[in-house]
């Protein structure tokens, strides 16, 4: 009986874990409260950005207004050469997770709208450093320290499970 408790408590443990590696993650909403659109400046908003791996960018727009194309390359991106777009959304509520380090670049797929500056450049980092996402897109920031706390355990979380199985797998 006591060997089955054990072994809840492991699996509790182990699904905690899972969580808050999750939890860790932040859902940014490009260009902020005022979504996707041609109005607003991109370049400042991603700048105020920390984008890591594991984030979610959200582009929020209306349908049939305005796309949302990936650019497979900078040189694309200055040029607005949407012909080698490498995806492209229209749903107007597209989510694009941020899967590894680099930059990826996005760009408007309506006729004209990335030239007049609606195109935003992505540098996703990895490591714990704390994302920050936009205001609108998440509730209140916690203090620098509970936050950076919080990233550490969550980037240990690997080690953690991997910890745990191993005790599991010695008990049974």
């Amino acid at each position: 009986m006591e060997r089955m408790n054990i072994k809840r408590a492991f699996l509790v443990l182990i699904i905690s874990a899972l969580t808050a590696k999750e939890a860790s993650a932040a859902q940014h909403t490009v260009g902020g409260s005022q979504g996707w659109v041609e109005s607003a400046d991109l370049n400042s908003w991603a700048s105020g950005q920390t984008f890591k791996v594991g984030d979610q960018i959200v582009f929020k727009y209306t349908p049939g207004l305005h796309s949302v194309v990936e650019l497979p390359s900078e040189s694309a991106y200055k040029s607005c050469d949407l012909g080698t777009a490498k995806d492209s959304m229209n749903s107007g509520n597209d989510v694009v997770k941020l899967v590894k380090p680099g930059t990826r670049y996005f760009a408007c797929g309506t006729s004209g709208h990335c030239e007049q500056g609606m195109k935003v450049k992505i540098t996703t980092f990895s490591g714990t450093a704390p994302s920050t996402p936009a205001s609108s897109s998440s509730p209140a920031s916690t203090s620098g320290a509970s936050s950076s706390a919080f990233t550490s355990f969550a980037s240990s979380v690997p080690l953690v499970v991997a910890l745990l199985a191993s005790s599991l797998a010695y008990m049974v």
